[in-house]
This record gives C-alpha cells, structure tokens and sequence, in this order.
C-alpha cells in the first residue's frame, strides 16, 4: 500500500477484517425478490439489526404509493416493501450519501435461492453481487471510518431501499430529499469483475400506453370494429424504427386481445426507452407523442400513456470526474487500478446525479453474471472494495476532496 499512513492502514485492516462474507452468505441466504414483501420485511430487519451498530438515527421508511397498469387497463396501486435510512451526524461540516439496495430480481419462486462455491474464489448465489456483497462492503466501510480520529467531521446519510430493481418508483422522492445539499454520493452496484467501474450511464423510461378502441364480431362486420391490439403493434412497430439516434427503444410486451371471432378493442403496450443524454430523452418523448397521435388518428383508437422517465441519464461532467478521478487515486494508493467506462445500464446513480451531486455508483464487490442464475461474487474483493471505499471516506473526512474540488 504505497501512498498510505500508518494511521489510515489502521483503518484499512479495520476495514478488511469485517465479517463481509459471513454477513453475504446470511443475506444471500433470504429471497428478497423485489415484489416478495415477507421477503423484503425479513431483509430490511436483518440490515436495520447490522446497520445499528453504527451511530445515528435508523429507521425504515415507508415506501411512496405506486400505480400501476394491469392487463385490463385499469390503474391500480402496486406494494413495496420498506426502505432503511441511517442518518449519522447531519451537523457535521463534511456531508455524504451511500445508497444500496436490497431486493434482487429473483421472486419467490424462482429455482434460484441456494448458494454454491464455484472454486475457493468464487461464490455462486442470489443477490451476492448484485447487491448484498456491496451491502457488506458499505457497512465494513462505515464501521472501519467511525473507529478513525476526525470521524466527527464526517455526517453521512444511508439509503437501503426495497425497489432499485424495479426502478426505484416508492424510494425516488426519498433519494432525492436525502441526496439535497450532499457533497458527494456512492452506491454499491456491483464493479465489472476486473474492477471497472460505471462511468456515464444512459437513462430509462418505462411506458404502458393504453389502447382502446371499438369490437366488432370478425366475421359479420369487422369493419365496424377498431382494432386496439393492432393499433398497439403499429405503434410499437413505429417507435422501434424511430429510434437508434442517441436513444434504444425496446417495445416489451403486448397485453389485451379479444377471442379469435371478436375485433378486439383493448390492449397495453409495454415500452422501454434509453436515452443516452438529456436532449435524446426529449427526442424519445417527442417521438412517443409524435406516434401516439399518428396511430390515434389512422386507427382511430384512443390512447392513453401511464409512465414516465424514472431514471435520467447520467453525464460523465465535471463534477463526476473529480470525484472518480478521487476514487482512482485512492484505489493506486492502495495498489488498485480504477478504470471506467460509459454503460446503458441504470441505477439509483442516475437519480443522485439528477440532483446536482456527484456519484460513483460501482463501488461495490467485484462479480459478474447478475440477474442470472449463474450471478457470482469473487470473494476477495469484499476487503478490496470496503478498503477502497474506507480510504475514499476518511479522506473526504479530512477535505482532500473539496480542495480537488476547487483546484
């Protein structure tokens, strides 16, 4: 560890000698699906029991209500479990946020639910990259930073919410009344398995457009019907070929449809747009509007859109390549090499640099393979990632990062 005193190697020992795997293991262990409420309860009782060992306010927030689109078209309120906030020092003069999240993508029928050794190195399991290893390594972190002297110069907020992996849409206000006036912000997504990390990431919007139109039987006078389910197929049809300028579409899924000897008169597409900066997110909500009404018009059908861009598109600016470049250094002060690059992926990131504050949001374990069943963790990079993540703390602690800042 060139570059490192003898009083923050302390804290890196500190750091690297946390119950990290352990604690993986036990979390791993529960199915906390992001629609398994039961599930996401016992979850948010073992964090809150983990994370009370640290000074502070802890609590669990309830989550905001959420409609959503069912089959039929109908709006309907869909449940979210809990989020866990920890607020630690809010007088202190130096101000941060660290984000996490503790659901995962597996239900609670899904086959995968149990854990298994690849080789000595390599831990096989739900949610043990993506995220409860980083789970882990922000706790291990946070603990090895309280036992260092000058730890009162440092106040810190921490998110754990129940929904990142539906897109975060009961914990998005709570993330953005947090993150106000924070001087910086990481999130413990997993890192590419050699280490790299997210850097500029493209946004997400998430649309269900309701089509109704007219029935009609099929055989005595289909001409009297309007056909929701094709209209649905031309549109979707229409914003696929509208986009690949600075903007994917990816049309999902189509529900509604009628017996075979009806003109149905009703149907719901499913849509995901990922704009790559601001402007493309205009571009794709103009084309949505531009489409909608051409369709509306020549099918005559009516339309209506439920959704929205929950997660905006997130820049690589000034701000964000200090504090990476912050990070970088840290990371060679510990013989670390931290590279990054641009992603179509999203994030709690995306939301925390809408807010005007700078985030690396990788700085959790090393892994790969997430949301499949063959998701791993290398097991090693638990005391890497929480020395880097101690280290890059206890320096913001000091101020080295506001003086990078204003150089």
């Amino acid at each position: 560890m060139r570059g490192i005193s003898s009083f923050e190697r302390g804290v890196m020992e500190s750091a690297a000698d946390a119950p990290m795997l352990a604690q993986t293991e036990k979390w791993a262990g529960v199915n906390s699906g992001s629609r398994n409420l039961p599930g996401l309860a016992a979850m948010a009782a073992k964090l809150a029991d983990a994370f009370s060992g640290l000074p502070g306010a802890i609590s669990l927030v309830d989550p905001d209500p959420v409609e959503t689109v069912r089959p039929d078209g109908r709006l309907d309120l869909l449940a979210h479990g809990s989020h866990l906030r920890l607020s630690v020092r809010p007088e202190a003069p130096v101000q941060i946020l660290l984000t996490g999240h503790m659901d995962t993508v597996f239900p609670v029928d899904h086959a995968f639910q149990a854990l298994r050794w690849v080789d000595p190195a390599t831990l096989n399991g739900p949610g043990v990259a993506d995220m409860k290893g980083g789970l882990a390594v922000m706790l291990a972190a946070l603990h090895a930073v309280e036992t260092a002297p000058g730890a009162e110069r440092l106040g810190y907020d921490v998110i754990v919410n129940s929904d990142e992996e539906v897109g975060s849409p009961s914990s998005a206000a709570l993330l953005r009344q947090v993150a106000a006036g924070k001087l910086a912000a990481f999130t413990y997504e997993p890192a590419l398995p050699d280490g790299t990390l997210a850097g500029a990431r493209a946004g997400s919007g998430n649309f269900a457009i309701i089509v109704t139109g007219k029935s009609a039987h099929a055989g005595r006078n289909p001409q009297d019907g309007r056909n929701a389910l094709l209209a649905a197929a031309d549109l979707a049809l229409r914003l696929k070929a509208g986009s690949g300028n600075g903007f994917s579409c990816n049309p999902a899924r189509i529900e509604g449809g009628s017996p075979n000897n009806v003109v149905p008169d009703h149907a719901v597409l499913h849509v995901n747009f990922r704009p790559r900066t601001p402007t493309d997110e205009r571009a794709a909500d103009d084309l949505l509007k531009d489409a909608m009404a051409q369709v509306a018009r020549e099918h005559d059908v009516t339309l209506h859109r439920h959704g929205g861009f929950g997660r905006p598109p997130k820049p690589m600016d000034a701000q964000a390549e200090t504090l990476f470049g912050f990070v970088r250094q840290c990371g060679a002060d510990l013989g670390l090499s931290i590279a990054w690059r641009d992603t179509g992926g999203v994030c709690d990131g995306n939301n925390i640099a809408a807010c005007g504050v700078p985030v690396v949001d990788t700085m959790g374990v090393r892994g790969g393979n997430i949301h499949s069943d063959c998701e791993y963790l290398i097991v090693d990079s638990l005391a890497e990632r929480a020395q880097l993540s101690a280290l890059t703390l206890l320096r913001i602690a000091e101020g080295r990062f506001t003086k990078g800042m204003k150089a």
